[in-house]
């Protein structure tokens, strides 16, 4: 796994936390100035916004030659949302709701501090010179293939991440927002913080939605200022549009639970043998079909199982 300097880690940090705030402030223009229309037409504009202002965001750090960090992103965007609750919502919210709020943020992010450290299942391979001699070598065809490992060495399941350069067991995918590999070892605390994810965003919709009524934000009598009231409006819609993809995301994942497969395999398993079913051709023809077969399905009640004591 690559390895940063301080000095690059804090620069790639700098860029990151000046990314959420061109995002959410930006977020904030869409109640600003169309502050008498529903929520509902509010989304898709902030949507179109966001894909807008982080492509610039993107374009302007390759000119400008400047990194940013995933990871970090995520971490300063929970701790905008956070401090947007604190400063604006939470006046509105029970006591009770404060609390679970406040302890599902704190849980949050010591689950993210935890993934960005977790061991996905690496898998060492020979020395570090064979590994030098052999990614030197495997260049030209390291677009069709992988290097080819002995099943006594790797055992089951074990893939090449290519983001990585690593071999890991029980690969499932390389997340970029947490900046790790979710594996064998990670995948049940990639699923939980999946949930608490969507929980979290969803509770701050609730508390939002609360502040909304209380002050009245969407009926034209609204009483709080206006940069605070768009504050709570564009992270609210910023929540919402978070809880669009990461639903059908965990619902994937839960469909890879219950049926035991895992995202690479789905994805490229023309490249693994053992979802290869070949069916053979009738007398008098040549061709072959090669159709997809997954050899590690039990039945989703002992998948699961399965799934529930991966310990590595």
């Amino acid at each position: 796994m690559k390895q940063l300097t301080l000095s690059n880690l804090i620069g790639r940090c700098i860029v990151s936390c000046m990314l959420v705030l061109l995002t959410q402030l930006a977020l904030s223009l869409v109640p600003r100035f169309l502050s008498a229309s529903s929520l509902l037409i509010q989304l898709p504009l902030s949507a179109l916004l966001l894909l807008v202002v982080i492509g610039l965001g993107g374009r302007i750090r390759r000119v400008l030659g400047v990194h940013a960090s995933a990871p970090a992103f995520v971490f300063f965007s929970i701790l905008f949302v956070w401090c947007v609750y604190v400063l604006v919502i939470r006046k509105a919210v029970s006591h009770v709701m404060d609390v679970v709020f406040n302890g599902e943020v704190a849980i949050l992010i010591i689950g993210l501090c935890s993934i960005l450290k977790s061991d996905p299942g690496l898998e060492m391979y020979g020395s570090s010179e064979d590994r030098c001699i052999e990614d030197s070598t495997s260049g030209v065809n390291s677009q069709n293939q992988e290097l080819e490992l002995s099943d006594s060495f790797l055992g089951k399941r074990v893939r090449h991440c290519r983001s990585c350069k690593a071999y890991i067991r029980g690969l499932d995918h390389h997340c970029p927002a947490f900046g790790n590999c979710i594996g064998q070892k990670n995948y049940i605390l990639f699923v939980i913080l999946l949930v608490g994810f969507i929980i979290t965003e969803g509770s701050y919709v609730a508390c939002s939605t609360q502040f909304a009524s209380k002050f009245g934000i969407f009926n034209g009598t609204m009483s709080e200022t206006s940069l605070f009231a768009n504050l709570a409006v564009s992270t609210t819609t910023f929540s919402i549009l978070q809880l669009v993809w990461q639903v059908p995301f965990l619902t994937w994942h839960a469909y890879c639970i219950c049926f035991n497969i895992r995202t690479d395999e789905w994805i490229n398993w023309k490249k693994y043998p053992e979802f290869q079913f070949v069916d053979q051709s009738q007398p008098g023809q040549s061709c072959r079909e090669v159709r997809f077969t997954n050899p590690y399905d039990r039945g989703i009640l002992q998948n699961v199982k399965e799934f529930l004591a991966l310990t590595g």
